[in-house]
C-alpha cells in the first residue's frame, strides 16, 4: 500500500447531529486526540515516507482549536501539504472569520467547508460566505462540500475524498437512521461491488482519537498504537482481511451471501447494504468493525 494521504478525525464532537454524517458527529459524542496523539501519528506519518497530506476534520476540528492550530503548525513545519474540513460554525461573520483563520495563513492549502441543508438553513450559508471571504483575504484556498438531498437525481457519486461541490447522500452512519427511508431502493444483490473506495490500493486513510485505522469509516485495518503506521501499510493484504476481501469479490452483497446474513430486499445503495452487513457482523469481527462511535453507539460523556 503506498499511502499518500491521512486524514485524522481530531474529533467525534460536532455543534450539529447532521442527518448525513458517516461518524454520527454530535455535541454529545466522545473521543477526542490530545496533542500528544496527533504528535504520535504526524510522527508516524513521517516515518512511512509516502505520505504527502494531512488533513483535519471530525466531527468539527475547530472546536478544539488549540489543538488543531499546534498539529497543523507542525504537520506544515515537517513538510507535509495541510488541509481542513469544517462546517464553519465559527464564521459568524467575516471579521471574526479572518481572526479564527489568520494563524492558519501561509500553513493550510485546503481549506474546505460543508455548506447544505444538513449543516444551516440554506445551500450556500452566510458562515459558508463569511469563511470564503476571510479566507480569500488571507490567501488561504478554500472549497466547499455540499451533499444533496436524498430526492436529488443528478447529484453525483463520490470516490474517496468528498470533492468540492455536491455530491450525492452515501448511506452510511446517521443518513440510515435518518434519510434512508427517503430514498429509491434497489435489490440488494444488484450491490456487487464498492464502488466508492479503493479496498486494494488506497491512496488516504483516515485515524481517529483512539489510534484506529479506517479504510472506510467503521472498518479498520489496525490500530497504530498496537502496530505502527508503517506496519500496519506494509502488511495489508486486502484478500485476506474479513471485510475488504469479500467487498472486493463481490460487494456488500459477498458479506451477506459469504457470512449468510439476514437481509431486507431493497437499500439505498451499496453503503446502506454494507453499514447493515457491518452491523450484523460486529460481534464477531469487534477489532475490525468500530469503534461504536461509527456505529451511533456512544452519545455522551
Amino acid at each position: 500500500m503506498k499511502l499518500t494521504g491521512l486524514h485524522l478525525l481530531l474529533t467525534y464532537k460536532c455543534v450539529l447531529e447532521c442527518d448525513h454524517c458517516f461518524v454520527w458527529g454530535s455535541p454529545w459524542q466522545t473521543g477526542t486526540m490530545t496533542l500528544q496523539v496527533v504528535r504520535e501519528i504526524l510522527q508516524q506519518a513521517e516515518e512511512i515516507g509516502t505520505v504527502q497530506s494531512i488533513y483535519f476534520e471530525g466531527g468539527e476540528p475547530f472546536l478544539f482549536y488549540a489543538t488543531l492550530l499546534k498539529g497543523v503548525q507542525e504537520a506544515a513545519a515537517m513538510g507535509f501539504q495541510v488541509g481542513i474540513v469544517s462546517n464553519g460554525y465559527w464564521a459568524i461573520s467575516e471579521a471574526d472569520a479572518i481572526e479564527w483563520l489568520r494563524p492558519f495563513a501561509g500553513l493550510v492549502q485546503d481549506l474546505s467547508v460543508s455548506s447544505d441543508l444538513y449543516h444551516w438553513n440554506e445551500t450556500h450559508s452566510q458562515q459558508a460566505t463569511n469563511a470564503n471571504a476571510a479566507a480569500a483575504s488571507l490567501g488561504i484556498p478554500v472549497g466547499f462540500i455540499s451533499v444533496a438531498q436524498p430526492e436529488a437525481v443528478n447529484a453525483a457519486a463520490t470516490i474517496g475524498q468528498l470533492p468540492a461541490g455536491e455530491s450525492a447522500v452515501m448511506y452510511r452512519g446517521r443518513a440510515v437512521e435518518k434519510l434512508a427511508a427517503q430514498a429509491v431502493k434497489w435489490p440488494w444483490e444488484q450491490f456487487n461491488q464498492c464502488p466508492y473506495e479503493d479496498l486494494r490500493e488506497p491512496g488516504r486513510l483516515h485515524v481517529d482519537p483512539m489510534g484506529n485505522l479506517h479504510i472506510c469509516q467503521g472498518i479498520t485495518l489496525g490500530n497504530l498504537f498496537q502496530a505502527p503506521l508503517k506496519e500496519i501499510c506494509a502488511t495489508y493484504d486486502p484478500n485476506s482481511h474479513p471485510i475488504t476481501s469479500h467487498l472486493i469479490a463481490g460487494g456488500p452483497a459477498a458479506l451477506i451471501n459469504h457470512y449468510g446474513l439476514a437481509h431486507e430486499a431493497v437499500y439505498a445503495d451499496a453503503c446502506h447494504l454494507c453499514n447493515h452487513a457491518c452491523g450484523l457482523l460486529r460481534s464477531q469481527f469487534p477489532q475490525v468493525l468500530g469503534p461504536d462511535q461509527m456505529y451511533g453507539e456512544v452519545w455522551r460523556d
